[in-house]
């Protein structure tokens, strides 16, 4: 494609989203949407969960990256790393209605269960940092190891964790003290996270390791290792980075990145029992409501595939602008 028609399609396609978009009633909360940040395009994009069409994006600020809901699920939450702050989505309007500071190069954040703070990895400076959202000011910058990415609250809200992409660690984080009370050594380059249904285990993705680390949350140690093969790949080209809980807490769903595969892991033998083929470096990773269906955010063929979770087959691939990062769905 020469660059003046790939110019013109793009056109076409934004062109195309916005009618949608206008055409579209508004609602509250569940909306059912899929909602999908777009790195390059400064935008979210919005699929229909019954459809799998898109119909609209919302523009945004700079390079939005990690989302959430927020506000009691009827507004999204979203981190922007070239803004240096968080844009706040209201899902009736889909419309921005606000923002609050994260810090330099914002990426991943998770909330308190109060929704009154948010912890979020500053990658550049090597912290965690703190930030009330009521008054929109820094708590505390917490120094963990080098390139801190990935972020994830205890379900009591009592710890936090973070992965360390240079360190190779996960540190543990005391809420009430705001200090680091364990490091914990896991594979290489650690990106994200996920608890067990119970919140007994934490799985980090190691994307540089073609594995998982499964971490006792009680002892504060690791616990098993899962290792992922692909027929006819390199251990190199298997790169997890996004992973989800499935509904019914069986099957952790593991994003492979460059192998371009999503991996199902049974959570009790914690071994991988299917491999679903996906799009081009497949990060992020998102179940709807009822679990029948996940969601793939392809980083590097600009869009997102939607996978069957009973038979492990893609049902759809939808263009979802350049540079897709993070899915939420809102049902």
């Amino acid at each position: 494609m020469t660059p003046s028609n790939r110019l013109a399609t793009t056109l076409a396609f934004s062109c195309a989203c916005a009618f949608a978009f206008a055409a579209t009633p508004a609602s509250a909360k569940d909306s059912q949407l899929a909602y999908v940040s777009s790195e390059k395009d400064n935008a979210i994009t919005m699929v229909d969960l019954k459809t799998l069409a898109v119909v609209g994006v919302i523009p945004t600020c700079k390079r939005p990256r990690h989302m959430q809901h927020f506000n009691g699920g009827t507004q999204l939450m979203v981190a922007c790393s070239d803004s240096g702050r968080a844009d706040i989505i209201d899902l009736s309007t889909r419309k921005s209605v606000g923002s609050t500071p994260l810090g330099d190069d914002p990426e991943v954040f998770d909330l308190s269960p109060d929704g009154k703070t948010a912890f979020v990895s500053a990658e550049d400076d090597g912290l965690l940092n703190v930030f009330d959202l009521a008054s929109k000011k820094l708590v505390k910058g917490i120094p963990v190891g080098k390139e801190p990415e990935g972020v994830k609250v205890s379900p009591d809200g009592k710890r936090v964790y973070v992965s360390s992409e240079v360190a190779n660690m996960v540190h543990v984080v005391d809420t009430a003290t705001l200090k680091v009370i364990k490091n914990i050594q896991v594979g290489k380059r650690p990106r994200r996270f996920a608890f067990s249904a119970d919140g007994g285990e934490l799985w980090v993705t190691n994307e540089l390791g073609s594995s998982v680390t499964v971490i006792s949350t009680a002892q504060l140690n690791v616990l098993a290792t899962v290792a992922f093969e692909v027929k006819g790949m390199r251990p190199d080209d298997i790169t997890p980075v996004g992973i989800a809980l499935s509904r019914d807490a069986k099957t952790m769903y593991v994003g492979l990145g460059r192998a371009n595969h999503v991996a199902f892991v049974d959570v009790a033998s914690r071994k991988t029992t299917d491999l679903a083929l996906v799009g081009k470096r497949a990060w992020g990773v998102a179940v709807n409501a009822d679990g029948s269906r996940l969601f793939v955010a392809n980083g590097l063929s600009d869009d997102m595939t939607v996978v069957d979770t009973r038979t492990a087959k893609p049902i759809k691939t939808v263009a979802v602008g350049r540079v897709p990062h993070t899915v939420v769905i809102d049902d």
